[in-house]
Order: C-alpha cells, then sequence, then structure tokens
C-alpha cells in the first residue's frame, strides 16, 4: 500500500475539525474550500460527495484541488471535482497569489514561463513558488495543470466534443501530449472516460451544455435583476429566468445563454453556440467572474455583519453577489455614459453607439441577439455627436479607446488582473474626464474587484444613513475602512437596498444549512 505524505500547512486549509463535521454533514458551503483524500484507495473527492464516508484515519485533507494531486491522488468520478467552484478568497484582492492566480486563470503559463508570471506580479521565481507551495499546497505549475486537466475531464464527461478538440480548448499543443499528460496524472485514458455514460450525448452537435458550479446561498434572480435593467438591446438579452448575449469575433461569432441548473443543484447552466474549442476556458472564466461564482457568501457576510447599517441587509439577500460584466471596454464605456445620468439614460445612449457602430451578425442569432458591442478600433475615431453624446463625453470615449490600443490602461481578458486595486484605478483617473467614481466603477464591474468603492456615488452616500442624510465622501471612506476586503458587496447591498425589491419573477436559491460561522463553532464542539 503506497503511502501519502501529510500534507504541508496550507492557509486556504479549515481547521481539520471543521472539514471533517463538513465532510460528514456533506455541507455545501464548503464545496471548493477544501478536499477529502482517501488513502485507501487515492481519490479525492469533494465534501459533497455522495459516496459513503471514509474512515477517519484513511482521510486527508487539502485546500485545493491541485494540492490532493501533487500528492497522488486522482479525482473523483462521482462527486467530479471538477465541478466545485474555486476557492475565491485565493483569487480576490490585490496579494501576489491572487493576482498570479488570476493570471493562471487566463491561461499565461500555456504560453510562458513562470518567471514570466513571477515578473507580472512583481516577485521573483522561488519566491513565487515558495508562497504557494505555503498557502496553497501545491506549485504555480500544478495548479495550472491540475486546472487544465479538470477542465478537460468535465468537457469529456459533459459534451460529445471530440478528444482533439477536448485538448485544443484545455490547452494543450498536442492530442498525443494530452492523452500522455492525462493518463500518468488519472491512470485512465481520455478515450476510457469517454467512454462512460455521458448525460448530453443528445445535445444537438452546435450546442455545448456545460455546468458552472458555486456554494449556496445563491441569488439568481436578484443578479438577473441586475443584469436585466442594464441589458442592451441586439447585443444581450435578458428574461424571467436567464441571460444570453452575442459574443465574437466576428469571424466566428456565437451566443451564450446563462440560467439555472434544473432540479436545484448549485449550478448555473451554461448553453454555448458556436464558440471555437480553443476560447473555451476563457469564455467560461469570464462567466465565473460575471455571475461572481467563486465567492464564499458566508466569508463576506461574517466580515460585513460586523456593521449595524449591513446586517439587516446580508440577512434579507444573503446569496447577493456582485455582477460583472462580459467584456472589460464595454463597461467601461458604459461607465462614461453612465456618469451623472440615470441607468435608463445610460443603456438608451450605450444601445444607440452599439448599434450604430457595433459589427452586425450576417444572421441574427435570436430575437435580440443581433450585433457585437464595439471594439476600441471602431469608437477610437468615431464621430459620437450622432448618438446624442455631448463633446466632453465623447472625447472621453475616444480616449479610453486610444489609451487601451496602447497599453496606458488595460482591457480585454487579461483586464488589469496584475494590478493592484490603486494602480488600476491610478491608471484610469490619470485620463482625462475619468475620475474616481468611474475607477472604481469599472475595478469593480469589469475586473469584479471586491473591494472597488466608488465613494463618490451620491445613492452609496445616501444609503448608508437612515436619517435622510447625506455623507460626504471622506465620512463613507472612513466608515468603509471596516468592510474591506469586501467593500464592493457592501456597495452593491446598499444599491439593491435602495433600489428596493425586485419583482419576483425567478426564485432565488436559498441557503439550505446554518452560517458557516455558527458551522465552524459546532464543527469543533462536536469534535471535542
Amino acid at each position: 500500500m503506497p503511502t501519502f505524505p501529510a500534507p504541508v500547512a496550507q492557509d486556504s486549509l479549515p481547521h481539520w475539525r471543521v472539514c471533517e463535521q463538513a465532510r460528514l454533514s456533506r455541507d455545501p458551503r464548503f464545496d471548493g474550500l477544501f478536499f477529502t483524500a482517501v488513502t485507501s484507495t487515492r481519490i479525492y473527492c469533494r465534501p459533497v460527495c455522495p459516496a459513503p464516508a471514509a474512515k477517519r484515519e484513511n482521510v486527508l485533507y487539502y485546500g485545493n484541488a491541485a494540492a490532493a494531486e501533487a500528492a497522488g491522488f486522482r479525482p473523483c468520478l462521482r462527486c467530479r471535482p471538477e465541478l466545485s467552484p474555486s476557492d475565491g478568497a485565493w483569487r480576490r484582492g490585490d496579494a501576489a497569489v491572487a493576482r498570479a492566480l488570476k493570471l493562471i486563470d487566463q491561461g499565461l503559463l500555456a504560453e510562458h514561463p513562470l518567471s514570466a508570471l513571477a515578473e507580472r506580479v512583481g516577485l521573483g521565481e522561488r519566491q513565487l513558488r515558495r508562497l504557494f507551495v505555503e498557502r496553497l499546497g501545491a506549485a504555480p505549475i500544478g495548479v495550472h495543470g491540475t486546472r487544465r486537466l479538470l477542465f478537460a475531464k468535465q468537457l469529456l464527461t459533459e459534451t460529445a466534443l471530440p478528444i482533439t478538440e477536448v485538448a485544443m480548448a484545455a490547452g494543450f499543443g498536442s492530442l498525443r501530449r494530452f492523452n500522455a499528460t492525462f493518463l500518468e496524472a488519472y491512470r485512465m485514458a481520455p478515450r476510457d472516460l469517454r467512454r462512460r455514460p455521458n448525460e448530453n450525448a443528445g445535445a444537438g452537435d452546435d450546442v455545448l451544455t456545460l455546468r458552472l458550479g458555486y456554494r449556496p446561498p445563491y441569488d439568481f434572480a436578484t443578479m438577473l435583476d441586475f443584469l436585466r435593467g442594464r441589458a442592451l438591446p441586439g447585443v444581450e438579452s435578458v428574461d424571467e429566468y436567464s441571460y444570453a448575449r452575442v459574443i465574437g469575433p466576428i469571424e466566428r461569432p456565437g451566443w451564450l445563454r446563462v440560467s439555472a441548473w434544473p432540479g436545484g443543484e448549485h449550478a448555473l447552466k451554461l448553453e454555448l453556440h458556436g464558440p471555437a474549442p480553443s476560447r473555451l476556458l476563457e469564455i467560461i472564466n469570464r462567466l465565473r467572474r460575471m455571475f461572481d461564482l467563486d465567492a464564499d457568501p458566508n466569508a463576506i457576510a461574517d466580515a460585513l455583519s460586523v456593521d449595524p447599517r449591513l446586517r439587516p441587509l446580508l440577512k434579507k439577500r444573503p446569496g447577493l453577489r456582485l455582477p460583472s460584466g462580459w467584456d472589460g471596454f464595454e463597461i467601461a464605456v458604459r461607465a462614461i455614459l453612465g456618469q451623472q445620468v440615470s441607468v435608463a439614460a445610460a443603456r438608451t445612449l450605450a444601445a444607440r453607439l452599439a448599434q450604430r457602430f457595433g459589427q452586425a451578425l450576417p444572421h441574427p442569432f435570436a430575437p435580440g441577439l443581433e450585433h457585437l458591442f464595439p471594439t476600441p478600433d471602431a469608437l477610437v475615431d468615431a464621430d459620437l455627436s450622432q448618438i446624442g453624446l455631448t463633446r466632453a463625453r465623447a472625447d472621453t470615449v475616444r480616449t479610453v479607446a486610444r489609451a487601451l490600443l496602447d497599453g496606458r490602461v488595460d482591457s480585454g481578458v487579461g483586464f488589469g488582473a496584475e494590478r493592484t486595486l490603486d494602480d488600476f484605478a491610478a491608471r484610469w483617473v490619470a485620463l482625462p474626464g475619468i475620475g474616481p467614481w468611474t475607477a472604481n466603477y469599472i475595478a469593480m464591474r469589469a475586473l469584479g474587484h471586491p473591494d472597488a468603492f466608488p465613494a463618490d456615488d451620491l445613492v452609496l452616500q445616501k444609503a448608508v444613513p437612515e436619517d435622510g442624510s447625506r455623507m460626504s465622501a471622506k465620512a463613507l471612506i472612513a466608515r468603509a475602512e471596516a468592510w474591506r476586503p469586501w467593500r464592493a458587496y457592501a456597495v452593491i447591498h446598499l444599491w439593491r437596498d435602495s433600489m428596493g425589491a425586485p419583482k419576483p419573477v425567478a426564485k432565488p436559491i436559498a441557503p439550505r444549512t446554518r452560517s458557516r460561522a455558527q458551522a465552524a463553532v459546532e464543527a469543533r464542539s462536536d469534535a471535542e
């Protein structure tokens, strides 16, 4: 019987008594926050695995899948670790590890050496490797490799894509290399996994259906309500139960729809039409950020509930997430259009801009999905007066387009991932027509940065006091110091409270268990 090394000390791993209680109770709030490895089977599982619980003496705990695989364990075919949400705490904020993980998620190590990753986050290569091993239990290359293989495993299990296209989608340069790596890691050839029952085998050849898992609770109704009020006709369509949009490039356009997974499973359902296999991982990463699927709502609530103004809001909407956008440039332009005007007015201007300067599809995919949002190239010299923009605002849009093209600010898939919030905001504020409100709004909705804070927002300044007064930006910043590093979530709760309750069209996905803090206390009590 092989021996397995005990897990190294991992900052991301909850106390073992908490892990033990969560494993035995199959607590979905801990899904992705740790993994259970069983030495007798050499398999690692999610804490929600439906298989009979292993004996305590045969169990080791790891903070992430890469650490478990580095120790020689293989993913469970029953609970499928590839479906678990990521540990959002390590992919959010300004710490070097968080910024490096975001760059790994965007595929930087697929084309560049580790030294390039270390340089992007301002560390030496050895220091970065040491931080990863100390805090995550695996080196950066191991995290990258596990991420690719688990994504390939999901595609093999849930789709009918040819294995060659699965290899391409997972970032492997050749089928031979993919087969060899998969076999070495999982003791199973990709074709053998494909022979297992495929639940989506009957789906159309041009439609890929994938699960996007999250930790409960998740208020999908409010997420749709937020996106519906800002949806761009022709580019996006948001109905009672789903979000849909056109995606580029124009050479091979496609479209997607996101809805709740049937049956109450803790996942969203992604239906993809027409994208190139090489873009699948990028698309999924964008959607996970856009719908904030890797957040740990209980950790956020524990931190924010210290403020008496936020406490009842968190209790009222425990599953509220941070809604981002599909494309960074699109969010930046819409933030400029929204300066000092209502959401409805900004949406009208954005719709005119998209209709006039966006690329029309050869054939509309569906009603409301007819063209792409304009690129920076399309707007850098555009005459925007014809859509009703003031000269100053039109100049700002063109300035931003030019700054994105010449690299003064970031856009695209790598929208400022390696930058701290302060650095990111400072680069945007340096542009004419961009102030702190716009820079922080872009950081919040384009980056999904958890601590972005538009302190100059008038609605926010009126929402915090409950006596009808208005706080100054300086006073609001001082009040919000206690909300770090989750100030953006406080913003969303306060905005939502100011808007009133959304129309009850899609039932929120409610929590089914106790608060995480209570679970931890009870876990220690039970274990002791």
